[in-house]
């Protein structure tokens, strides 16, 4: 068992057992640490994200370690996968590090069916999730909807969708923040941003999103299976999507201000794909409203598309969603940045 590994010229020190360190070195601010075994880390080596992680670590403010969970893999400058805390007062604010698809993020429906009460209506469930939740690139939502309705879901989130019908109570309960970001400001967010995104609600979009119909196979901590409500051969369904045009315009307009505003900064990150406002300037307030409100967008898609797969499962099963327990589990983002306040080290 080797203490030192390199990989592409990155240099990775054992700390202790799945954790390791690429030491501060040159202009680095501080160092980085990646939680993988080795033969995570062999998979993780195998793209840009080691030397992703690093160049993160030039970012002004950044608190050490700048990290890598073990899922992590190359991303727009920031590897995905990568967590950074950076000082809110003198510090920055990285569009490109959030990414352009802001929001993305998973979640979880649990049910009460097992994979007997699938058996032999896979075709026809999985065909008429298809043609009920939208899927692919361009248009096409659960919901019509226009400006006007784009600027309640960025300022309110899933409580809008709660009042519309598409979402109960505990399904606010089970998201991350409730389903909301408070510090949304829906007219940080360009016009061709809301456009883009009226038509797209409730839909999955392309590239790695999914939604999929799954069952639980193993238990590895039947604690945690059981404080969470799974146990073998259950159903559940997952789905993975974010913010679709709307995020990617966002992202796009403010890296585009950031190159005329803060070329000085971004003239000192090793990656253009850092591009970063500084902390307590109109651009990054401006950015950090408009990445809020993009995130609500990005809750209510998610919930829409849950609503939807409740309808699709009422129809097969002839039962109402209630009676299986279709339940939101969790959901949980990826491509985020909030504020946060830490004591100790």
């Amino acid at each position: 068992m080797s203490d030192t590994l390199e990989f592409d010229g990155v240099r990775l020190e054992r700390v202790r057992e799945h954790v390791w360190e690429i030491p501060k070195e040159g202009d680095m601010r501080v160092p980085a640490r990646v939680l993988a075994s080795e033969a995570l880390l062999e998979e993780i080596s195998d793209d840009k994200t080691l030397e992703q992680l690093r160049n993160a670590t030039h970012l002004p403010g950044i608190v050490a370690p700048a990290l890598c969970m073990p899922d992590g893999h190359q991303g727009y400058g920031f590897p995905v996968g990568g967590v950074g805390a950076v000082d809110a007062e003198n510090g920055c604010i990285s569009p490109g590090a959030v990414g352009y698809d802001i929001n993305c993020g998973v979640r979880m429906m649990r049910t009460n069916l097992t994979y007997d009460d699938l058996r032999g209506t896979e075709e026809e469930l999985v065909e008429a999730l298809f043609a009920n939740v939208p899927s692919g690139l361009g248009g096409g939502g659960v919901v019509e909807s226009g400006v006007d309705t784009v600027n309640e879901v960025l300022e309110r989130g899933v409580d809008w969708a709660l009042e519309e019908g598409y979402a109960v109570e505990a399904d606010l309960t089970h998201c991350e923040d409730e389903g909301v970001r408070t510090d949304a400001d829906a007219s940080a967010v360009s016009e061709k941003a809301k456009n883009r995104g009226k038509n797209q609600l409730g839909s999955l979009g392309s590239g790695n999103h999914f939604l999929e119909i799954q069952r639980v196979t193993d238990v590895y901590r039947p604690d945690v299976a059981d404080a969470y409500g799974l146990e073998p051969d259950q159903v559940v369904v997952l789905i993975h999507c974010g913010s679709r045009g709307l995020g990617h315009q966002t992202c796009t307009d403010y890296l585009r201000r950031i190159e005329k505003e803060h070329a000085d900064l971004l003239a000192e990150l090793p990656d253009r794909e850092l591009a970063a406002a500084p902390a307590g300037s109109e651009l990054a307030a401006e950015y950090y409203g408009a990445m809020c409100a993009a995130i609500n967008f990005a809750w209510v898609n998610r919930q829409l598309i849950m609503h939807r797969t409740r309808r699709v499962f009422e129809r097969v099963f002839d039962r109402d969603w209630r009676d299986m327990e279709m339940d939101l589990l969790y959901d949980v983002a990826h491509n985020i940045a909030k504020r946060a306040a830490h004591e100790g080290a």
